[in-house]
């Protein structure tokens, strides 16, 4: 027995360090990079209501019934308030649609239907099968709100913020296709 103890040693094992230093230089380095990033990716979500299926009546539609359509094709805007009465068509400038001019007859209905205390919040899109998407995001930006000056400061207007989408009534005549330009003449 005591043979055993008298050739060997005995070795101290040591506890290994752990170095986190590089882990901690990337992630200073790297939260603040992916916080940034996240400014910078925003999503919209839009509620849409679709219209419902029915037969047309005849019978006269209360004031309050009465839709704001924005019939979209290829080659104009035309605004209809109430169903079926045109007050408007917009044709195309230089390829693109006129947004800016979309947005002030828009207005202009706003403002009469609020002299007249009604409150009108639903906006019908109805749109042509060719139609890209973002010409209909831009549409639906154009006719949710507007920007005005009120007390020395910009802020966003409501004017038809419940869109619904629909298909446009079909034409005798044959169309183009839809400019895909989604530049304003206006600003928006």
């Amino acid at each position: 027995m005591a043979r055993a103890s008298l050739g060997r040693k005995k070795l101290k094992k040591s506890d290994a360090e752990l170095d986190i230093t590089s882990f901690m230089n990337l992630m200073i380095v790297l939260v603040p990079v992916l916080l940034m990033m996240m400014v910078f990716s925003r999503i919209t979500v839009l509620d849409l209501s679709l219209p419902e299926l029915g037969e047309a009546s005849s019978q006269p539609v209360d004031v309050k019934d009465q839709r704001l359509e924005l019939v979209v094709r290829a080659e104009n805007i035309a605004v209809y308030y109430p169903q079926g009465y045109l007050v408007k068509d917009i044709p195309l400038a230089a390829r693109s649609y006129d947004y800016k001019a979309l947005q002030t007859i828009l207005i202009q209905i706003k403002q009469t239907l609020l002299q007249q205390n009604i409150e009108k919040r639903a906006a019908t899109l109805l749109l042509e099968e060719n139609i890209p998407y973002q010409v209909i995001v831009a549409l639906m930006d154009t006719t949710r709100s507007y920007q005005d000056v009120l007390i020395a400061s910009v802020v966003d207007a409501e004017l038809f913020p419940e869109i619904s989408l629909g298909d446009a009534p079909s034409v005798d005549a044959p169309s183009v296709d839809a400019p895909s330009v989604l530049t304003p003449t206006g600003n928006n």
